[in-house]
Formats: structure tokens, C-alpha cells, sequence
């Protein structure tokens, strides 16, 4: 055989080339390629290729002698599910968790250990479901988040530790953390008897708010779909699809291709979101947070004007929206963050060390129609007065809509100096016009 005579660096390239179910193949040819094929460097290739391993470690984290051990206890430890199913399982997780190494270590603490096959079937039969394969091996990796009882409780600590994060508004707050499967039990036979669904419920409680102001997400087992409640949820079970419905593929077959749910498609965009800051931590006061007011273009609007700068997005608001009224079926939240440049104020050559806000104007259409022209002093009750170089005045508030999509765009009309002591003449501060959207994807 011509192979046989190849040199060993030879080999070794052209079994690199080969899958790993390949390579093993070939081990069973000769006693040579058996030799070839069982090269460490080899099996660290492949360990780097599908799982991005750099070292030979077992799904737990513990220590194993080498990549070909590797590369036989992952098979081993996932050999129920569709083997590109967990890779790319994997990938998403280890996606998030660099980004929260960077960016939120705090949040990566509360990641659970991975469940055990027996954990998910004890989840099973106690809520009467079949878990999707995606959302099965999502809860392989990592069993939810473990949040600390003052979080649990509702009560605001230092950092608001939701993996998915959220917004506020008003006295609006929520936080949505994914839930570990004890907790899902728990909440789902209790949310699931409240809300009248019955014992055959396909529905079980993935991730939720509910320590703060109450934002449920439930997982469609028999469809794979996503909901989250409405202002309806708890008279009429009203519930909004989280992810197109034409994306999720073949939820329970093993034999299938692409399997794909909601909370797996999910999860990704919000890996994807974070990844490309359309969202951000961010901290308002001593609180951190993942927010989900987008601030990158299309979806943030930024505008600077004599110095004022202001940035300018809103995101849908479920747990609010009620789909059963026409005239006011969809809430937004919008996020209004105005600043003053280093160089200060500059209107006709001068230059003000500072300006305060006095006036507001807001054109607020639906679909392209305006339907509302708001005039009035203040931003919610308040006057911010704007400093060259000092932190940015951040105010939310919300606005209803009858269909999506819809926007806002006005102006600030600001005084240089102060209110009580103007330097020269009123401007308008422009806020360029920001979309109100329902997304094909709602957190």
C-alpha cells in the first residue's frame, strides 16, 4: 500500500485533513495507521476544531492525560445528542462567557454547573414534558444562573446579575436571569396553576424577572417556541412569540438536521447583540447592568448640537403591551442620554462652560402618521443642568403605540449657562428620530 510508506509528517497532514470519526476509522487499517492516527497533536487538533479546547479537560473542567482521552469523554458524555448540535452549543457558550470575563465577571460567577442527564429527566417528569434537544444540551453546559437570595428576593444590590439583563423606567424595573432547573419547577407549577393551563402543560418557565417587576418567559416544549406574558398573561394567558417561528427546525429529532429551538436561537442573538455593542453594561448610580436599550445605529439615534450631545433608543416592553387593545396595543420604553462636550457650549463664537435644559418637543409617529406633538417644560419633572466633561444626564420614559413601527425625533431647548443666570440666547438640541419597533426577537 502506497500510504504506508509515507513519512510521518506526511500522515499526519493528511489525517488532519480527515474528521475525527475518520481518523478513528483509519486506526483500524494497519498497525501503522493505528500509530499515526493516535498522535496526541492530532487529537489536539481536533479538540481545537469542534470544542476550542487548548487543553485536555473533561465537560466539567477536570484534568484528563491527553487530547485523545479528550476528545473520547466529550463524545461519551454527549453521545445522546446530534454531535453538531453540541458543538455548536458550546461555541455559543464559550462565546458568552468571554464576553462576560471582559466585560461582567460578576455575571459569569452565577453560572451553574452544568445538569446531569438525570437532572433533566427528573425536570421532565415532574412537569410532564420533553425538554427540546437544543434547550437539553444548553442545560448540559450550564444549569442556569444561581443568583444570591437579596437578588432572588427582589430587593436592589450592587449589580443586577440577570444574564439577559433589562431596563427601567419610571418605578419600572426588570432583570431577567435564566433559570436553573430546580427553579423552573418550582415556577412553572406555580404559574401554570395560577394561570389555569392545567396539568398537561407544554410549557415550562425558562427565564423570568420575577424578584422585580414580574417579565415571564416560557418555553413551548412540543413546538420549541419562546413566549413571554403580556399585561394579559394572568387573565387571559396572553403570551408573545420571542423568535420567528420559521427558524425553529427540528426540535425533538435526533436523526434531524440543524436543530434549532427558540431559547438556543435566543440565546445567540443575544450573544451576537452583546458581542457587537448594540448592548452594553451599564451603570446608573452604583448599580450595574446589562441594558437593553440599543446603542449602536439603526436602533440608537445620536445627534450633537452646539456641543450637546445627545444619543437617543427604545426597546418593546411585553410585559406591559396589551395586544387585545387597538388603540394602545404596544408600550416602548425609550432612553434619552445627553452630555456636554469637553469643549463646552459654542453658539456664534462664544463658548459656555455649561447649559441647562428648559423646553422639550417630541413628534411621536406610528407608521409614519404623527400621532402625537408634545410640548412642554422639563424632562420628567426635571431640568438638567449640563457640564463641559461631566458625566451624561440619563432619563427614561415610555410611550404607547397602536401598531409597530412607529418613532420619536423633537428637541431639547437649552439655555447657556444656567436657568437662573443665562449667558445667551436659547437653542434647539436636536434628537434625531429613533425607531419604536416590535423586533423579531424580544428579551
Amino acid at each position: 500500500m502506497v500510504l504506508e510508506r509515507l513519512g510521518g509528517l506526511t500522515m499526519h497532514i493528511i489525517l488532519s485533513k480527515l474528521t475525527a470519526q475518520d481518523a478513528a476509522s483509519v486506526a483500524c487499517v494497519s498497525r501503522r495507521f493505528r500509530n499515526c492516527s493516535s498522535d496526541d497533536l492530532l487529537w489536539a487538533k481536533f479538540c481545537a476544531d469542534e470544542l476550542d479546547l487548548s487543553s485536555p479537560i473533561d465537560p466539567l473542567g477536570n484534568p484528563l492525560p491527553d487530547f485523545k482521552a479528550c476528545y473520547q469523554t466529550w463524545r461519551e458524555a454527549f453521545n445522546m445528542y446530534p454531535w453538531p448540535l453540541v458543538i455548536r452549543v458550546k461555541r455559543f457558550w464559550g462565546r458568552l462567557r468571554e464576553w462576560l470575563a471582559i466585560n461582567f465577571p460578576e455575571v459569569l460567577s452565577t453560572l451553574r454547573k452544568g445538569a446531569s442527564e438525570d437532572e433533566i429527566l427528573e425536570l421532565e417528569k415532574s412537569l410532564k414534558v420533553k425538554l427540546p434537544l437544543p434547550t437539553r444540551v444548553l442545560y448540559r453546559f450550564y444549569d442556569g444562573q444561581e443568583l444570591t437570595s437579596e437578588e432572588s428576593a427582589g430587593s436592589v444590590p450592587t449589580n443586577l446579575l440577570g444574564l439577559i439583563g433589562g431596563y427601567s423606567f419610571y418605578d419600572h424595573l426588570v432583570n431577567v436571569s435564566l433559570l436553573p432547573l430546580h427553579q423552573m419547577i418550582i415556577e412553572t407549577k406555580e404559574i401554570i396553576r395560577h394561570l389555569g393551563f392545567g396539568n398537561r402543560s407544554k410549557y415550562v418557565v425558562v427565564a423570568s424577572s420575577c424578584g422585580y417587576n414580574e417579565k415571564i418567559f416560557f418555553l413551548n416544549c412540543s413546538s420549541g417556541q419562546l413566549y413571554v406574558g403580556t399585561r394579559n398573561l394572568t387573565t387571559d394567558g396572553e403570551m408573545i412569540p420571542c423568535v420567528p417561528n420559521a427558524l425553529i427546525n427540528s426540535v425533538h429529532d435526533v436523526k434531524g438536521t440543524q436543530q434549532q429551538d427558540a431559547v438556543l436561537l435566543w440565546l445567540e442573538e443575544h450573544v451576537r447583540r452583546l458581542q457587537h455593542g448594540m448592548i452594553k453594561v451599564r451603570k446608573e448610580g452604583k448599580v450595574k447592568s446589562i441594558c437593553l436599550f440599543p446603542e449602536e445605529a439603526p436602533l440608537c439615534s445620536l445627534a450633537v448640537t452646539n456641543g450637546v450631545k445627545v444619543c437617543a433608543s427604545s426597546v418593546f416592553v411585553p410585559e406591559f403591551s396589551n395586544i387585545q387593545d387597538e388603540d394602545e396595543k404596544f408600550l416602548f420604553a425609550y432612553s434619552i442620554r445627553m452630555s456636554l462636550s469637553p469643549e463646552g457650549c459654542i453658539m456664534n463664537g462664544m463658548t459656555f462652560n455649561s447649559c441647562q435644559l428648559y423646553w422639550r418637543h417630541w413628534i411621536i409617529r406610528c407608521n409614519d402618521i404623527i400621532v402625537d406633538n408634545v410640548n412642554g417644560e422639563a424632562v420628567i419633572g426635571k431640568f438638567p443642568l449640563l457640564r463641559s466633561g461631566e458625566e451624561e444626564f440619563v432619563y427614561e420614559s415610555c410611550t404607547p403605540q397602536s401598531s409597530s413601527p412607529g418613532s420619536i425625533e423633537g428637541a431639547f431647548t437649552f439655555i447657556p449657562g444656567r436657568l437662573a443666570d443665562p449667558k445667551g440666547s436659547p437653542f434647539e438640541a436636536v434628537v434625531s428620530r429613533f425607531p419604536l419597533l416590535v423586533p423579531d426577537y424580544i428579551f
